[in-house]
C-alpha cells in the first residue's frame, strides 16, 4: 500500500449540523455552508485556503445526504464524484475512513491525506499555506501522524490539549523552518484550574483537529486500534464503483465504530511509538473554531464593549452585543453583552455568556419534533 512519491489530497470535513449557531445553522444550511464571518461561507473560505496547494481533482468533501447539493453549489469546482456522502453520521474516524478507501481506489495505492474541518476561521492564509507544506512533508513518510497544534492565548476549558517536550531544542525541521515536535500525549477538556497549570508550563498546544498522514499509515493504526471498523471500511473499498456500493455503504457504515478519531488513533498511538510516530507543528494562525455566537463576537469586536451588527440597528446605553437581523430594524436600549439572531421563522436572544447552550434549544426542538424549525 505505499508508494515512493505519494501525491497529496485533501479531505474537508463538511458534515455537522452547527446547532449552536442555530437559528441560522439548520439541517440543509449548517454553519459551514453559511457567511458567519465575512461574505463568503466557511466552506468556500476553506477552499480559498486550499485551492493553492490542492487542485481541485485532488480535494474530497465528506458531508452528509442533506447537505450535499448545497456542497456541490458552492464548491462547484471540485468534481462531483469527490464529494462523498454519509448515510448517517459516525463522527470523524469513520467519515475520515470513507475518504482514505475512496483515495486507495482512486490512487491504486497510497495517498498523502490533509485532513482539514470545513468550518474554521484562520486569519493568516499565507501562514497557514506554509505550515500544510511543511506537515504534507513530514506526512509523507511512512508511518508518520502530524496534527497542527495552536498557541494557546487563554486557558480554555473547551479544547483537548496536545503535549510535547519542551521546545528550547527541536527534534527537527520540516519545510519552511517550521518546526515538528514529538508529541507525548493527548488530552481531553481540562478543568479551568488545569488548563491554568497547561498554559504555565509552556508543554501544551490546542488540538485544532487538523491531520496529516499517508492512506497507509491511517489504515494501519486503524486496523490496529479499530479493527472492525477497519474490516467495515475494506469490505466498503471492494464495492467502491459497483452497482452494490449503494447498499453495501448503507450495511458497513451502520457497523462503524462512533468515536472521534483522537480517541482512535492519535491517542493509542502516542503511547505506541514502535508503530507509529506522532508529530505536532505549532501553527500560529490567527485560527479560531468560531464555536459559538459568542466566539463571533470575539472574532468580530473591533474593541471591548463594541456592538457587531448586520443589519440596520439602533444602539441607545447598549453595549458589547451582537446582533443579526438582516431583514428587521433592532433597537437596543440598555442592554448588554446579548446575541439577537433573528431569521424568518425564528428568534434567538440570549446572553453572550451563554452561548454555548444554544444547542440545547435544537435538542428541544427535535423532542418536541418542530421539524421546520430544524
Amino acid at each position: 500500500m505505499t508508494s515512493a512519491a505519494p501525491t497529496a489530497h485533501a479531505v474537508i470535513l463538511a458534515g455537522g449540523r452547527g446547532t449552536r449557531f442555530w437559528p441560522r445553522s439548520r439541517k440543509r444550511s449548517p454553519k459551514q455552508l453559511l457567511n458567519i464571518v465575512g461574505q463568503k461561507t466557511m466552506l468556500e473560505q476553506t477552499y480559498q485556503r486550499l485551492a493553492p496547494l490542492f487542485p481541485p481533482s485532488h480535494l474530497r468533501v465528506v458531508t452528509a445526504e442533506e447537505q450535499a447539493a448545497a456542497v456541490r453549489r458552492q464548491l462547484w469546482q471540485v468534481p462531483s464524484q469527490n464529494v462523498l456522502i454519509e448515510p448517517f453520521g459516525r463522527n470523524t474516524a469513520a467519515a475520515i475512513g470513507l475518504a482514505a478507501v475512496h483515495l486507495l481506489k482512486k490512487e491504486s495505492g497510497d495517498a498523502i491525506m490533509a485532513v482539514l474541518p470545513a468550518d474554521h476561521f484562520i486569519g493568516k492564509p499565507a501562514r497557514y499555506r506554509q505550515i500544510v507544506r511543511a506537515a504534507l512533508k513530514i506526512a509523507a513518510e511512512p508511518g508518520a501522524l502530524v496534527v497542527l497544534g495552536i498557541p494557546p492565548s487563554r486557558p480554555e476549558t473547551g479544547y483537548g490539549y496536545v503535549e510535547c517536550p519542551e521546545r528550547a531544542k527541536p527534534p527537527r525541521s520540516a519545510a519552511s523552518g517550521h518546526q515538528a515536535y514529538p508529541v507525548r500525549r493527548f488530552t481531553e477538556k481540562p478543568s479551568l484550574q488545569l488548563a491554568h497549570q497547561y498554559i504555565a508550563s509552556g508543554r501544551y498546544l490546542w488540538n485544532a483537529g487538523m491531520f496529516f498522514w499517508r492512506v497507509s499509515t491511517f489504515l494501519e493504526n486503524l486496523e490496529r486500534h479499530l479493527p472492525k471498523t477497519y474490516s467495515s471500511l475494506m469490505r466498503l473499498s471492494r464495492a467502491i464503483g459497483a452497482s452494490s456500493y449503494a447498499s453495501t455503504l448503507q450495511r458497513e457504515y451502520a457497523r462503524l465504530e462512533n468515536i472521534s478519531v483522537d480517541y482512535a488513533l492519535l491517542e493509542p498511538a502516542s503511547r505506541d511509538p514502535k508503530h507509529s510516530r506522532v508529530f505536532v507543528i505549532p501553527a500560529a494562525i490567527g485560527w479560531s473554531d468560531i464555536g459559538s455566537w459568542a466566539a463571533v463576537y470575539e472574532l468580530l469586536a473591533r474593541r471591548a464593549g463594541a456592538n457587531v451588527s448586520t443589519g440596520r440597528v439602533f444602539a441607545l446605553d447598549a453595549a458589547g452585543n451582537l446582533i443579526w437581523s438582516p431583514s428587521k430594524f433592532v433597537a437596543t436600549v440598555g442592554v448588554s453583552d446579548l446575541i439577537v439572531v433573528e431569521t424568518q421563522d425564528a428568534l434567538l436572544v440570549c446572553s453572550r455568556a451563554c452561548a454555548q447552550d444554544v444547542g440545547r434549544v435544537v435538542k428541544w426542538l427535535d423532542q418536541h419534533r418542530l421539524q421546520k424549525l430544524l
